[in-house]
């Protein structure tokens, strides 16, 4: 395999198919340092589009880590108004957004809680400054960069000298790249594959969904609205994918109305450290309950972020029988993960609020937490208007 060509082709597959880099547009990247080595060759694809301007912003996590151990609590939650200002100028020339991720669980693993929660306060103040490019109809691109260390950490039964190319093969993978593809004529089937299956289920009007899983515990069930629909159209003058690899299909639920209980099916990562074995209680919308052996304090903190991070903002449905399922592996990068499960997210919708002065409510807040829930004995069985019930999900797929 041609590794640097195969490189290339992921950079082109951010820049084109997922950003749609505009002729004269300007590109704003938050990226991890230790991702550095790629950002030359995105920033060359970027600009083979007639992008006007790459600005790379890197993120140092080790740093981030020693400053909670020596900053205060309130200095290390704070966000600058500088901080802001170097993105937002951008943003007013109308650039649009790419975040990279790269975790490292092992980074984190020694730091205490109360520190892992001032990060993840600092880092919500950080990200909430591009919440912006999508409210300014700009497009903008969540995606991963593969590191060495997360590389070692998933990929343990490799050799440390082949774990970055491996994890690279796994990314190309999954994202559906190949040496001979054409990745647009392919992302374009995909979409519309997406699409054919949001239409399945707008078709049904469901109100309800009910989960139920015997092997994880879950039994909840989560309400919709009568202007609950699939798929995560954003406003934007530009056509994007705002997430690469994406699997899912999603819908904004209504705030006040999951009740039951619900058990996370894999790890995820709160301010770089992994919580794992974790579940929600929830009543007339929110948590109630935290059930955890381990990270509690870090989950209790979250849903108290702020009052709309106690309620669910997306209820996403993803096979089982995945293509990153079936990879075997736990990324521990929400982003991916997410995408070999179904999930529930915690937080603000990502959906456009559809109307206004109706009884329904869509949740907002400062994050957008998604956790795992999926298993293979998984069964989502949807209520229509009528009160009839239609099986969605069995045995981890979908039944429709």
């Amino acid at each position: 395999m041609d590794m640097e060509m195969m490189k290339r082709k992921y950079a082109f597959m951010l820049a084109r198919v997922g950003l749609n880099v505009q002729p004269g547009q300007p590109v704003l990247v938050d990226a991890p340092i230790e991702g550095a080595y790629f950002m030359p060759i995105f920033a060359e694809e970027c600009y083979k589009l007639g992008a006007s301007n790459v600005v790379i912003h890197y993120n140092d996590e080790p740093t981030l880590k020693v400053a909670a151990k020596y900053r205060s609590d309130e200095a290390m939650r704070s966000f600058e108004a500088w901080e802001a200002a170097k993105s937002e100028v951008y943003l007013d020339q109308g650039a649009c957004y790419l975040r990279l991720d790269a975790p490292n669980p092992k980074l984190m693993a020694d730091v205490p809680e109360a520190q892992v929660n001032a990060i993840v306060a600092h880092n919500t103040a950080v990200r909430k400054a591009y919440k912006s490019a999508s409210q300014r109809g700009l497009q903008w691109l969540v995606a991963t960069v593969p590191t060495q260390s997360w590389a070692e950490f998933i990929l343990k039964d490799v050799a440390k000298e082949n774990a970055l190319d491996e994890l690279w093969k796994l990314l190309f993978k999954i994202c559906y790249i190949d040496e001979q593809n054409d990745i647009e004529a392919t992302w374009a089937e995909n979409k519309r594959l997406h699409q054919e299956r949001d239409g399945k289920m707008d078709a049904h009007h469901f109100r309800k969904l009910h989960y139920s899983s015997v092997l994880s515990g879950t039994d909840l069930t989560v309400t919709l609205t009568p202007y609950s629909k699939y798929g995560f159209s954003f406003p934007s003058k530009v056509p994007f994918i705002p997430n690469l690899p994406t699997e899912e299909i999603g819908v904004a639920p209504e705030k006040y109305g999951t009740n039951g209980v619900v058990y996370a099916t894999k790890p995820l990562l709160v301010g770089g450290k992994s919580v794992e074995n974790f579940g929600f209680r929830f009543e007339n919308g929110k948590v109630v309950e935290v059930i955890a052996e381990e990270g509690k304090d870090i989950l209790e903190a979250l849903v108290a972020t702020d009052e709309g991070a106690s309620y669910l903002g997306e209820a996403a449905l993803v096979e089982y029988h995945s293509p990153i399922s079936m990879s075997n592996v736990v990324f521990y990068n929400t982003l991916i993960d997410e995408n070999a499960s179904c999930h529930l997210a915690l937080g603000r919708t990502l959906v456009p609020l559809p109307v206004k002065d109706t009884e329904w409510t869509f949740n907002q807040s400062s994050i957008h937490v998604d956790f795992m829930i999926g298993t293979p004995d998984m069964r989502v069985v949807g209520t229509k208007e009528d009160g009839t019930e239609v099986v969605v999900f069995d045995n981890g797929d979908f039944a429709i």
